[in-house]
């Protein structure tokens, strides 16, 4: 049996927070904005950019975090099954494009879409005798065409791409700051990029901003909320309009407390293996 302070490199990578990685023999792959990270089983990290990185945020107290979120027997579940799942902390921006890519479609054509957004803007670089491609700098994304944009399988997201690209460059979202000031904040300033909602902000916020009170509420949570919470969060629809969404919220955090969106993952990522979904 693991213990619970090991990290789970495979489930950690393959639980739908990232997309541009692969595995190669024993070693992960990924890109994390400028950067390419080699990480092995054991969760070591060499870096492209010789950059020191909490890729797994061992800052954060696991055993603290466990113990917090185990309110109730279906998260203690989730926790047995995957110990060594982690959220991790992700290059901002290639975050906030992903997430945007990522509405209403699945990890396999988010990873397609975001490897040719990499091959058709991004760097080329050698690495370990591979060759990668680096995630455009939002310079590179803001001065492209719609169309250019859109021939990377993005369909109506590329307008949404260009414009987040712009607000970055030109500073109206500052990730430094977002990193530092309460999720209300945070949530409100991701809100105002286009194409971002109260789920994609949920993600961005989660694994590259630091609020791990964030709790993504797709269709996937909404599903798991109702079969194992009903009685807590006594959800009346399918779909969830935005006053529901943050009134959910604050019941959720209520209920798993600060770490709530570690509870989102664990229970994310016991649900959708339950169901043998594709990962990576």
């Amino acid at each position: 049996m693991q213990k619970k302070h090991t990290i789970d490199v495979d489930n950690s990578i393959n639980s739908g927070q990232v997309f541009l990685w692969r595995k190669n023999g024993n070693y992960w792959y990924g890109i994390n904005g400028q950067d390419i990270l080699k990480i092995n089983n054991f969760g070591n990290i060499q870096s492209y950019q010789n950059s020191k990185t909490d890729f797994f945020r061992k800052k954060d107290n696991i055993e603290k975090i466990i113990k917090s979120i185990s309110k109730d027997n279906t998260t203690k579940k989730a926790v047995r099954q995957f110990p060594g799942l982690r959220i991790l902390e992700q290059d901002p921006f290639q975050c906030v494009i992903s997430f945007i890519v990522s509405s209403n479609s699945n990890i396999q054509k988010i990873k397609s879409s975001l490897e040719n957004i990499s091959k058709k803007f991004g760097v080329k670089v050698k690495f370990q005798n591979q060759e990668f491609f680096l995630f455009p700098k939002p310079e590179k994304l803001a001065k492209a065409s719609i169309d250019e944009i859109k021939s990377c399988g993005v369909g109506y997201r590329a307008q949404f791409i260009k414009e987040a690209a712009n607000m970055i460059l030109f500073e109206k979202i500052n990730f430094e700051y977002l990193k530092k000031c309460s999720y209300q904040e945070a949530k409100e300033m991701i809100c105002a990029i286009p194409g971002v909602g109260n789920k994609v902000a949920d993600c961005i916020l989660l694994f590259s901003l630091n609020k791990l009170d964030a709790f993504p509420l797709d269709r996937w949570m909404i599903r798991i909320l109702e079969k194992y919470y009903a009685k807590e969060f006594q959800l009346e629809t399918k779909t969830i309009t935005e006053k529901q969404y943050d009134i959910l919220h604050k019941k959720i955090v209520n209920h798993f407390g600060p770490f709530a969106g570690y509870a989102q993952q664990f229970l994310f990522k016991m649900e959708r293996e339950n169901y043998q979904k594709k990962w990576l």
